[in-house]
């Protein structure tokens, strides 16, 4: 027998347990396979019997089919066209396993019916009641077994009710044929089709329900609203997608572990839009909560909503695990029992992971930095590029990353360029010892007056002052703040601070000095022409 149909109704019960209330079983195919499956029952069982007659139908023999079908002498003439609507019937509504089925001539004997019927399935009808389908065993003519007259009289009401008589009544007879799966061909076009045709569908239900949604949110005074909305385009398209495609599967008819197959597959496609959605939401959330005023007034909190988004990221991708591993039927308490007792070897494998994601939390509480922050750690200086859970990335001025867990960097020394509020400059300009104290005076008052005539000195504090004798120079101590954080910014003001100051040495008649020495050589013996004392001035 071909064995993909019953593949595929064990992956579809897996599924969805408890989806379908009709009888469940294989249905065989029409090859070599049914006539080794049908060898270990007698050949005038109930089971050889039904695996013959589906064998016929499903390669559209109908006319061999029907001589498994218990016909009266007034309706021998339509036996093929009967036994065609009862394949329809059974496929739609049960599932036959032919190995439940009696594989002895005589029937079961234990199933409380006459020792000449056997029943194999029921089909539900009107009023929530049910049918039998019975095979009766003839006494004299051959095949022993057929289906009984009782449910050949029952056929023709059975398959009027089916959703899909239309089309079976229609279509060319190779469309009504099974293909994989046990899935008829038409269906499986109209599968396709229902696909194609979804997704502009799906669009255009997108498009109606944001519609509507934008006329209410245009009157509100807030704009999150209007942000979501821009951000739940795709998740809906998915969701009208879904929409459609489940109100048209009815109309193909399948059978049930077919369909409840699909509805299980939609369900994932739900969970999937709604937990997409979700991560969505977080993101708005984040861009929200980083221009409300709480944000804009705290330093702290523009380094903890990126962190808290992280963390919401990660909590709804478990939920979304969960969720989807009870969607396919995995006994998701079990599982998470099973946590419990895995707690402790997963806290010790785990320790250092924990240890970070702490250091993670203190680096968010304490605010040493912020992403996109200069700054200095311990022997390099760099851009904060990233803070994660785990670690923290730094870009360095070699234009590499350093990776360093937070569990460290939350007990390092941190020094923060970009927290300052103004940036220093402070030098110290030597003058020549040849400077007369007027040359100096002039040099002190003209460095003063070059800092306080710039427009950015923070004019509280300005230090010009004569310092101290060095070796080789007078030296100068400058020292003043500029009202800039851009540290291109005050690199230019500083050139054009020290060229002005250049100018004003100039002014005053003296010179920056530049590092000299000078040794004095003593003689043991001086001559008549050489001094007890020479000095020779270097460079």
């Amino acid at each position: 027998m071909h064995w993909s149909r019953v593949i595929f109704a064990a992956t579809a019960l897996a599924a969805a347990p408890g989806d379908v209330d009709v009888v469940r079983a294989a249905q065989p195919v029409a090859n070599s396979d049914t006539t080794a499956r049908t060898q270990a029952a007698d050949t005038d069982s109930p089971r050889a019997t039904l695996a013959e007659y589906l064998a016929f139908a499903r390669a559209g023999q109908f006319s061999e089919a029907a001589r498994y079908l218990d016909l009266p002498d007034s309706l021998r003439s339509e036996g093929p066209r009967m036994a065609r609507q009862l394949k329809a019937v059974l496929d739609r509504h049960a599932w036959i396993d032919l190995e439940a089925i009696s594989a002895t001539a005589a029937g079961d004997t234990a199933d409380g019916l006459p020792r000449s019927i056997e029943q194999i399935a029921l089909i539900p009808s009107p009023g929530g009641t049910e049918s039998p389908v019975r095979l009766f065993r003839h006494p004299t003519e051959e095949p022993r077994w057929r289906f009984s007259q009782s449910t050949v009289a029952r056929v023709e009401g059975w398959y009027d009710r089916l959703p899909n008589r239309w089309a079976m009544d229609r279509l060319p007879a190779v469309l009504v044929r099974p293909g994989p799966f046990d899935i008829l061909w038409w269906q499986w076009f109209g599968l396709v089709g229902i696909i194609l045709l979804a997704v502009p569908l799906g669009r255009a239900v997108r498009r109606i329900v944001l519609a509507t949604l934008m006329r209410i949110a245009r009157r509100t005074s807030v704009t999150w609203d209007d942000i979501i909305l821009a951000r739940l385009e795709a998740p809906l398209s998915l969701g009208g997608f879904l929409l459609v495609v489940v109100a048209l599967i009815p109309f193909l008819g399948l059978y049930p572990p077919a369909t409840a197959l699909l509805h299980r597959l939609a369900q994932g496609g739900l969970l999937i839009m709604i937990f997409w959605s979700i991560l969505r939401l977080v993101d708005v959330g984040q861009q929200v909560a980083l221009q409300s005023r709480w944000a804009l007034d705290s330093a702290a909190s523009r380094t903890l909503v990126p962190l808290g988004s992280r963390v919401a990221k990660v909590v709804v991708t478990v939920f979304a695990v969960v969720s989807a591993l009870s969607l396919l039927g995995y006994p998701v308490a079990s599982l998470i029992a099973g946590l419990g007792i895995g707690g402790l070897a997963f806290a010790l494998a785990a320790q250092k992971t924990v240890e970070n994601l702490f250091g993670t939390f203190s680096i968010g509480i304490d605010q040493p930095f912020r992403e996109g922050d200069f700054v200095r750690v311990n022997e390099f200086v760099g851009t904060v590029e990233a803070i994660g859970l785990r670690s923290t990335r730094f870009r360095t001025l070699d234009r590499t990353l350093i990776t360093i867990p937070n569990s460290r960097v939350a007990d390092m020394q941190l020094e923060s360029f970009a927290a300052r509020d103004r940036l220093r400059l402070a030098t110290v300009i030597g003058l020549v010892y040849e400077t007369t104290v007027d040359q100096m005076r002039a040099v002190l008052s003209g460095f003063e007056s070059v800092l306080r005539r710039h427009p950015k000195i923070w004019p509280d504090a300005v230090v010009v002052r004569f310092s101290a004798f060095n070796e080789s120079s007078l030296d100068i101590e400058i020292m003043a703040w500029f009202e800039t954080r851009d540290w291109g910014e005050f690199q230019l003001i500083r050139q054009e601070i020290l060229l002005q100051m250049m100018s004003v040495v100039e002014r005053a008649g003296t010179s920056i000095a530049f590092p000299t020495r000078t040794l004095h050589l003593a003689s043991a013996e001086p001559g008549p022409n050489q001094p007890g004392l020479e000095a020779l001035a270097r460079p």
